[in-house]
């Protein structure tokens, strides 16, 4: 059984909490360069070309893409034959965001209790984590910080099993409407099907995760990626709110079985700051 310190987990997680905050992925700005090809609204064009400005001075300068730097929800995939020694896991993963958050001039935005006196916790801890064990021995970290403002857009319904495609699709189009402005747009749209109500929410926000272009690998929900990205395109809120043909650079799916009775539906929104980072360990 191999064995890993706890003391490099925190470091890994404290360099990908300010490396995802200052480092637009390549993935993204090339969407970017694409989408203002094809908007066609000056106000549109103009937005994407600060975007791809603000990316740039972000790179160069080490200053966060966005005053929101977000609250850290950090994936972790644990190898079952890997051992974490010198520490517990989860509270390396804590001191990486805190460690990545202070030596970074991060923005704390984490509040505790979340109801009543709301007090700043000051290090943007505790994260959000997820688990999951993977055959093998390597630890694979994934640090996405979330903004507040297109998390507070995102939503979860139970829909009916007779909705069906068509109910999926009328209610992801009515959460991104609603949506408008707020999530700062252009967005990425990550849907959650199946499952049960917290794993649909769960697959919802993992889907966010894939590199943009990479489609379902089911030719029938690559489809309905690409039918939904098209319909969202059409509403015309365009990059910033302002109107265009560029209100969402991508659309991923990701589904599970559910209940016979069932069909629940999550929809997770990215701000344009569509931030993750990785590492294997």
């Amino acid at each position: 059984m191999r064995e890993l310190g706890a003391e490099a987990v925190t470091d890994s997680v404290a360099r990908l909490f300010v490396e995802a905050n200052t480092l637009l992925g390549e993935d993204i700005v090339s969407t970017f360069r694409s989408c203002l090809k094809s908007e066609t609204s000056p106000n549109g064009r103009d937005v994407l070309s600060q975007l791809l400005e603000n990316a740039e001075l972000a790179r160069e300068s080490g200053v966060p893409l966005c005053q929101d730097t977000g609250l850290a929800v950090v994936f972790l995939e644990i190898g079952q034959d890997l051992h974490i020694a010198g520490g517990d896991l989860y509270a390396a993963v804590h001191d990486g965001v805190r460690k990545g958050c202070l030596e970074g001039y991060l923005r704390a935005s984490v509040v505790s209790p979340p109801v009543g006196r709301r007090v700043n916790t000051g290090d943007n801890t505790p994260a959000i984590v997820h688990t999951t064990i993977v055959p093998g021995e390597r630890l694979r970290i994934v640090v996405a910080p979330k903004g507040g403002g297109s998390e507070n857009t995102s939503a979860i319904r139970m829909l009916r099993p007779a909705d069906g495609r068509d109910g999926v699709k009328r209610f992801v189009l009515e959460t991104v409407g609603k949506a408008g402005p707020n999530p700062c747009p252009p967005i990425v749209v990550g849907v959650g099907i199946g499952g049960t109500f917290e794993l649909c929410a769960l697959l919802a926000k993992k889907a966010l995760l894939r590199r943009l272009g990479e489609t379902h690998p089911e030719p029938d929900f690559a489809a309905l990626e690409g039918e939904l990205l098209e319909a969202i395109n059409r509403l015309g809120t365009g990059p910033a709110g302002l109107g265009g043909n560029v209100t969402a650079l991508a659309v991923h799916v990701e589904t599970h079985p559910c209940h016979i009775a069932s069909l629940p539906v999550a929809v997770n929104i990215n701000c344009h700051s569509h931030r993750h980072r990785e590492v294997l360990l």
